[in-house]
């Protein structure tokens, strides 16, 4: 037992198990022989493994466990690419010890398993072919692994090297490479200097400009570095007392680059993280929806304008397009991205703060991508109630993505489609963009 740990822990105990099916979050399930219930990383459905408990104790209604020892290994199991992947390292990727079509299953199983249990449909009923489909060029063979990653958080150990946080840790992993790091991101060479007084680096490439940038976050008291690195970068700071993001040398924004329109994301704010993420839903959103000439369109929890500049676009000079969104940089990077519609407006608070204050009773068509805490049943009811012949959904997380539509459900809303999209190889992610009409269109 490790040191420290209190006398009913588990920690440090190891169990052979049989592993069950996949589970939200990056683990499998299994059981001990006494009847104890063990989430367990690295591993796949169907093995036998050694488990070694990592989090728990006696009084535990589960246990986490690592795979430490595989005695029967699955067919879709192959040796991780990455060095730093595996038991008690570094905790970005969730399986980078499966083949990629696995990792695509094994996500569709939970992706299943959330709107069977939350929303009581299955895949059929959700207009779902039960599938999640790769993006364009990374459908690589099995040991290949895409570099997909444009925004990158390094974490700064005590002596200054650069890593990733281990899984459910603040102990870093020192790294020299991150495989799913894109090239513009790994190109800067963060990995290869050291970084002083910083608890954390946050690297940026931007997708469609050559603009890269890192976000430094210093210890308390610290000084910032002189920042010295193998391409040109902007160099922003996030301040001790407020939070805030400030400019210190280069712009304080990147440029990037979807629907044949530039986008300024300011200050670090958010942006899809793979290079083909804003492209591919925005084309699966305007495909759902199908904007017509002159609607009207609500994009909530807006960010930099990225949908809310797709619906502009397609309903025209006769339509009209609301965005809400909390962050306040991001509500100006949207109204100046979309300064020449002249009847697209932003408005910045929470969504469900600011739509009831707006007046607005009725809408044709509606997007949301709310945070992964999903949009829950008082904005639901809300949006329910203007009457919208079609709501896109997009979600990154399956779970509140189903608790949601069982709350449209109640009020008269059904999935008409259902999409799932692989935008985070090797992690448990899943992107999803659902499609919902009122119900009695599908009577």
């Amino acid at each position: 037992m490790p040191k420290n740990a209190p006398e009913s822990s588990l920690v440090g105990e190891e169990y052979e198990v049989e592993v069950g099916p996949v589970a939200h979050g990056g683990h499998c399930i299994a059981r001990t022989a006494e009847g104890r219930v063990l989430f367990v990383r690295h591993a796949l459905p169907g093995e036998r493994v050694v488990a070694r408990v990592t989090e728990g104790d006696e009084t535990s209604r589960f246990l986490r466990a690592d795979a430490v020892t595989v005695l029967d290994p699955s067919k879709d199991r192959i040796e991780a690419p990455c060095p730093y992947a595996g038991p008690g390292r570094c905790g970005g990727c969730d399986w980078q010890h499966a083949k990629p079509g696995a990792q695509r299953r094994l996500k569709g199983e939970v992706v299943a398993e959330q709107l069977r249990r939350l929303a009581g449909l299955t895949p059929e009923e959700a207009g779902w072919d039960g599938t999640v489909v790769p993006v364009e060029g990374d459908k690589l063979p099995a040991g290949e692994v895409p570099a997909w990653r444009t925004r990158v958080q390094y974490a700064i150990d005590a002596d200054g090297r650069a890593g990733l946080r281990k899984h459910r840790s603040h102990e870093v992993q020192p790294i020299d490479r991150c495989l799913i790091a894109a090239p513009g991101v790994s190109e800067l060479g963060v990995e290869n200097r050291d970084w002083p007084g910083m608890a954390s680096v946050e690297a940026i490439a931007a997708t469609g400009s050559q603009d890269r940038q890192v976000v430094l976050t210093p210890r308390p008291g610290a000084r910032l570095p002189l920042v010295e690195l193998d391409k040109p970068v902007s160099v922003l700071r996030v301040e001790e007392k407020d939070g805030g993001v400030h400019r210190v040398h280069g712009r304080a924004f990147v440029r990037e680059r979807a629907d044949d329109r530039t986008y300024r994301v300011g200050n670090g704010g958010f942006w899809q993280v793979h290079p083909k993420a804003a492209d591919t839903l925005v084309r699966a959103v305007m495909q759902g929806l199908l904007p017509r000439k002159g609607d009207t369109a609500l994009d909530l929890y807006c960010g930099a304008g990225l949908f809310a500049g797709a619906l502009a676009d397609r309903v025209g000079d006769q339509g009209a397009v609301l965005g809400i969104e909390s962050g306040k940089r991001a509500v100006e990077d949207a109204r100046h991205n979309l300064q020449h519609f002249d009847r697209v407006r932003v408005e910045q608070g929470k969504v469900e703060q600011v739509l009831p204050r707006t007046g607005i009773t009725e809408v044709d068509i509606i997007v949301l991508d709310p945070p992964r805490a999903g949009a829950g049943k008082q904005t639901v009811r809300h949006l329910a109630s203007l009457g919208a012949r079609r709501i896109a959904y997009v979600a990154c997380d399956p779970a509140a993505l189903a608790r949601d539509i069982a709350y449209f459900a109640e009020t008269g809303y059904r999935v008409r489609t259902l999409r799932a999209f692989d935008l985070f190889p090797m992690t448990h992610h899943v992107e999803c963009v659902a499609i919902l009409e009122p119900a009695a269109k599908g009577s």
